[in-house]
């Protein structure tokens, strides 16, 4: 199955391989520059179905450094236009975009809260710190919400006129997203805060917003926590619940990690640990949906399609340890990958 197409709209992808997005921390001013144009050119060649450019913000206060990648200008997205135009050109990959904001876990660098004079001021849904050592966020209006909301939704018109497949909105990790729907980061009493319906509300209304500027041309992602490792938190049947109501709003796959929100959360780290959790989405919701986390093997992966835990299969470190996971896989499986012509002397027989 990891080398069968599938469809998301009118895309279609030649196999099931996906390059996870994965931040770089190399830009300057948001810019994508030409480490990026190499990075994400060099990872085409390796013949995976898709490529998932980094959580990119869709504001100067969305990313989780300086030198995370942004979207909120044109000049940003024509940065991002030059790589699609080369990966579109130069092999049969796809190439979507995640769209993200990082809330109260911004204005970082190597995981350690800076100064306000060097990044910004945070911003959450509730005044809660990530950790209890980092300063209290900015506590966003419902006017504010709605005005992050409208980024996200400009952020996705630049992504479409830049020629991106595929736009995934980044609702995991504990971002701003996350942290609107966990009761544990969430304690507002408006209508962002609450009830299930309530905090979910701020990812509906983004998904709406942004579906306003997609077609069939484009397909639409949402990446979740499958749950964050905590009592009383957010959890594997919440995300059942809110699988089921964005198949409902067009979403076309949901991308299942999980954790990220709770400093201190107790993970157990295992090969394949998160597949559970998109196979129990999958099977539960009905929806098509992603599997990431610690997916090394080529066997591995093609198991995890055949057991009906995930519809592709995203793979983070790997790929950047080897770019060529996909071809080099389709050598083993005797199936057809995707093989620059200009390497046609190393291809290997089938």
């Amino acid at each position: 199955m990891l080398y069968t197409p599938i469809k998301f709209r009118n895309i279609e992808l030649k196999n099931r391989w996906v390059m996870s997005p994965m931040c770089m921390y190399s830009c300057e001013n948001g810019e994508a520059n030409d480490f990026h144009f190499v990075h994400y050119g060099s990872r085409s060649q390796g013949g995976t179905g898709l490529l998932m450019v980094e959580a990119t913000g869709v504001e100067p206060k969305g990313r989780i450094t300086n030198h995370c990648m942004g979207i909120w200008n044109d000049e940003q997205a024509g940065k991002l236009q030059r790589i699609v135009e080369f990966v579109h050109k130069n092999s049969e990959s796809k190439i979507g975009i995640q769209l993200a904001h990082a809330g109260r876990k911004g204005s970082t660098w190597n995981n350690i809260q800076i100064p306000v004079e060097e990044g910004w001021e945070t911003v959450a849904p509730s005044p809660i710190p990530y950790h209890t050592t980092e300063r209290i966020p900015h506590v966003l209006s419902t006017d504010e919400v709605k005005d992050i909301i409208q980024n996200f939704k400009k952020a996705a018109r630049r992504a479409v006129k830049a020629g991106f497949d595929i736009i995934e909105i980044h609702g995991a990790h504990g971002y701003l997203i996350h942290q609107f729907l966990s009761p544990l980061s969430n304690i507002r009493t408006d209508e962002y805060g609450g009830s299930f319906e309530n905090r979910i509300r701020f990812l509906i209304e983004i998904v709406d917003a942004v579906n306003e500027e997609l077609d069939e041309n484009t397909a639409l992602f949402v990446r979740i926590s499958g749950t964050e490792y905590a009592e009383n938190g957010w959890d594997i049947h919440s995300s059942v619940e809110l699988a089921k109501i964005l198949k409902e709003h067009s979403v076309d796959l949901v991308d299942v990690s999980s954790g990220g929100n709770i400093h201190g959360a107790k993970i157990s780290v295992f090969e394949g640990y998160q597949v559970p959790f998109s196979s129990q989405v999958r099977n539960e919701a009905e929806v098509k949906t992603g599997a990431v986390g610690l997916i090394t093997k080529v066997e591995q992966a093609e198991e995890i399609l055949q057991k009906g835990d995930a519809d592709l299969i995203f793979v983070a470190r790997e790929i950047l340890r080897n770019p060529y996971i996909a071809v080099q896989g389709s050598f083993e499986m005797k199936e057809d990958c995707f093989f620059p012509h200009q390497y046609t002397r190393a291809k290997i027989s089938t």
